[in-house]
């Protein structure tokens, strides 16, 4: 079961004084519009809408937040880099986005979600540049994974990785995610459970038990290892 299966819609946020006061960690999704955002969020919760994908890019323009657990949250930014956007709905996004990702104590840390086919956009570097200063954990989920062939996803993970080496010291990771066939979970989760404060359950191994483990069976009479007889 999804680690976030609890989540639910809390609240949606036009102003910094109407941000949730409970607040004691929560994380940011940022990207362009139609990277895959909401669709991640989505998967990440296993919900087909928890997160609304609008067919319209642009249309989310304020923060919504969504519960995890008391005090802890989700956080979908407004998708960034649509050009037909009023340009009063920039300022707005301008005005709002900055002040948060720059002064908000309980944001734990920021993922940046990319098109694999395209990451890397300038104005994915301009966010990316502008939020590293804050010292907080950036992480990059590669969306719609599934689009490329496996050598293509290499090449593009290790460019990635290419670049994120020039940024310096930080807490910088990158994933490959893919919302249709489910993949990227397991690693989304760990990061995200760790920058939260969520203790993640530990898979149960459901291989042959280890000698001597409580499950192991011990061998009948007649059946044990030769002796040497």
């Amino acid at each position: 079961m999804p680690l976030f299966q609890n989540a639910v819609f809390h609240t949606t946020v036009a102003n910094l004084r109407d941000l949730p006061q409970d607040a004691i960690s929560e994380v940011a999704f940022a990207g362009r519009s139609n990277a895959g955002k909401s669709s991640a969020i989505n998967t990440l919760a296993g919900r087909v809408r928890l997160a609304f994908v609008s067919k319209t890019p642009g249309r989310t323009q304020h923060l919504n937040y969504f519960t995890l657990t008391d005090g802890k949250y989700f956080v979908d930014l407004p998708g960034y880099g649509y050009a037909k956007a009023p340009e009063a709905i920039r300022s707005q996004w301008e005005g709002l986005i900055g002040p948060y990702l720059s002064k908000r104590e309980p944001l734990v840390g920021l993922v940046v979600i990319m098109d694999c086919r395209r990451p890397l956009t300038d104005l994915d570097r301009r966010l990316i540049d502008w939020f590293r200063p804050t010292g907080r954990p950036i992480h990059i989920m590669l969306s719609k994974a599934d689009k490329l062939s496996r050598q293509e996803q290499t090449k593009v993970l290790r460019a990635v990785k290419g670049e994120m080496a020039l940024w310096g010291d930080g807490d910088y990771t990158v994933q490959l995610f893919s919302s249709l066939k489910k993949t990227g979970i397991d690693e989304a989760e760990s990061i995200l459970a760790s920058w939260l404060g969520i203790e993640k359950p530990v898979k149960e191994n459901k291989g042959p038990p280890d000698k001597g483990s409580p499950g192991a069976k011990m061998p009948q009479r007649g059946q044990g290892t030769r002796s040497g007889r």
